[in-house]
């Protein structure tokens, strides 16, 4: 296993591409059986000072959702393991089955998750728990992915075939300003969300070398935008190699600074 530093920055816009080329339609991702495959695991940790994230005021329906929600522009769990970091394997044409089945759920006027990943092969749905109105739109950049009203609790909407070009999607309600989400659409099945550690894996990885991107939706408060909304800095992306060895398991830490 290889661990060396290619590339460390931050996008330039929010809701940038993280793949070279994502900004056309993605070459399609051929399903194979994987022989030998490997694996690769790690840990995001957080380095220096943490900043103090404001709570963030709710200015509408307030009975249901209270007067105000914590940020999570930044969660930290044990050993300042980073949760909702994406890891995304780049470069890779052919290999496992996608079978992800994401939801993305307005709970208590709140997204759930609030980083989310998808790929080839995955289901991907909206759904609202609340019962208030809810109006979950996402956008890539400027374009508008998908908009959608979501009055009735429990109410759930398949927006798998609206995902068909990769890149990072800003989930936003435009009932309530204070609810942000994020969504990272990849070209291939082979990305992981960190977990509550800061910890991912990625498996069926065919054997070869690649590079890995880490990406995060970036954490230091901007104030506000034109709609009230706190901002935060750019997302910050980390990207390094790694051979995958046949049937070898690798490990890449990162930091997030």
């Amino acid at each position: 296993m290889t661990g060396r530093l290619i590339m460390a920055g931050r996008l330039v816009a929010a809701a940038a591409l993280v793949l070279a080329g994502a900004s056309g339609a993605a070459a399609a991702y051929e399903e194979i059986a994987v022989k030998d495959g490997g694996t690769l695991s790690g840990v995001v940790r957080f380095v220096g000072t943490v900043p103090k994230l404001e709570p963030i005021a709710v200015n509408k329906n307030r009975d249901v959702c209270g007067d105000q929600k914590p940020s999570e522009a930044l969660v930290l769990g044990g050993d300042r393991g980073v949760k909702g970091s994406v890891l995304l394997l780049e470069g890779v044409r052919m290999g496992k089955k996608g079978a992800g089945d994401v939801v993305v759920d307005n709970a208590k006027c709140l997204f759930v998750g609030h980083v989310t990943a998808t790929g080839p092969g995955d289901r991907v749905r909206v759904k609202n728990s609340d019962p208030i109105l809810h109006n979950t739109h996402g956008k890539l950049g400027k374009p508008t992915v998908f908009n959608l009203a979501l009055p009735n609790k429990d109410q759930m909407i398949d927006i798998t075939k609206r995902l068909n070009k990769p890149g990072v999607v800003r989930v936003l309600c435009d009932a309530h300003p204070h609810m942000m989400a994020w969504m990272v659409v990849h070209d291939s099945p082979y990305y992981a969300v960190t977990d509550d550690r800061g910890a991912y894996r990625i498996d069926g990885i065919p054997p070869g070398t690649y590079k890995v991107t880490m990406w995060h939706e970036g954490f230091r408060a901007k104030g506000v935008d034109k709609d009230g909304r706190p901002a935060y800095e750019d997302p910050i992306t980390i990207t390094r190699e790694v051979t995958i060895a046949p049937k070898g398991a690798a490990t890449i830490d990162f930091e997030l600074k």
